[in-house]
């Protein structure tokens, strides 16, 4: 086989060179690919292409985002009017939706049907756990522990319900009682968890402690790391990335760079800095090949990667290239899906 075949077909893994990668998994291979494969001198015979289309999985996916999401909004809403969950119903029907979704292997593209664009509450909690999921699988844990923090992100918010519609929808900056009356739903959820004798206790616990931090400046109680649950840990670092991802009532999501630099701020301090760190390198890598929209509203191509600068990469707009490490002043604004 030719380098030339290769051309618009995906990648089933990762193509490494001496340590470097050089096309992450599920990037469709454009001429630049095909150019910087035949420069590495990569044998074409070596590469595995993916079984799946990227769309066909792209299109599975956001259906079934749609109805995970539907899920969780008449889950709440019974919550509302009795008091209390079937956590059966949620282990046998949201959870394997949940996990479906996580297994789309294009990254950005799995963060694109995630992240909110409207109705941020319910899809807030499905995206949420679709996060804690991968970062579950990245740390290692085995099948039942992922399982189990699938199921717990799912429900870290479900004490929202509780909190009034007028402060949970509230299009402007919360007032100061309504900002104390919107951190009560960690207790709120914590309360209707534990209640049921059916729940994990850990599970109740997320939701108790997805708002506290390292630094013991979070809420409800202040605690700081090792006073949190594994699990609480690796759901405080999904939510806070959705959210910041996220168009939510009361403002528009940022800027790519932007979050991941406030993650990496985060994980001095607030967030637990190994959690992060392997969420971050995990997305970051997945950076080469992409199209991407630069701060100037110039479009190009990530085509080289600094270890050292991951957030400062080469890249190629039109006949030339464009070194973010030089270009102090640009950055990746928008992953073009």
């Amino acid at each position: 086989m030719r380098h030339a075949e290769l051309l618009g077909k995906r990648v089933k893994h990762d193509i490494v060179h001496n340590g470097l990668v050089l096309v992450p998994a599920g990037v469709a291979l454009e001429k630049a690919h095909i150019e910087l494969l035949e420069n590495y001198r990569v044998d074409p015979d070596e590469i595995r292409m993916a079984e799946q289309e990227s769309g066909a999985q792209d299109s599975e996916s956001a259906a079934m985002m749609s109805q995970a999401v539907q899920f969780t909004k008449e889950m709440f809403e019974r919550v509302r009017e009795v008091g209390h969950l079937d956590p059966d119903e949620i282990e046998h029907t949201l959870t394997p939706m949940v996990m479906q979704i996580s297994e789309n292997k294009d990254m950005f593209s799995l963060f694109h049907t995630v992240k909110a664009k409207d109705e941020y509450t319910h899809q807030h909690n499905i995206g949420v756990s679709v996060l804690s999921t991968l970062i579950g699988r990245w740390l290692g844990w085995g099948d039942d522990e992922v399982s189990l923090l699938s199921l717990a992100a799912s429900l870290h918010d479900v004490g929202k319900v509780r909190i009034p519609d007028g402060i949970l929808l509230k299009p402007g900056r919360l007032t100061a009682d309504e900002y104390a009356e919107m951190k009560l739903h960690a207790v709120y959820g914590y309360e209707i968890l534990k209640a049921n004798p059916k729940i994990n206790p850990r599970v109740a616990l997320v939701a108790l402690q997805h708002h506290e931090r390292n630094d013991g400046r979070g809420y409800p109680y202040g605690i700081r790391n090792s006073e949190m649950d594994a699990m609480s840990r690796v759901v405080a670092v999904a939510d806070i990335f959705h959210a910041m991802s996220s168009r939510r009532p009361y403002h528009e999501p940022m800027p790519f760079y932007r979050v991941v630099s406030e993650m990496r701020n985060g994980s001095f301090g607030e967030l637990d800095p190994h959690i992060v760190g392997i969420f971050l390198e995990q997305i970051i890598r997945h950076l080469l090949g992409r199209q991407v929209k630069l701060s100037d509203g110039r479009w190009g191509e990530v085509v080289y990667l600094d270890p050292q600068e991951d957030m400062h990469p080469l890249v190629k707009v039109g006949d030339g290239f464009i070194d973010l490490k030089r270009e102090r002043h640009l950055n990746i604004e928008e992953i073009i899906i």
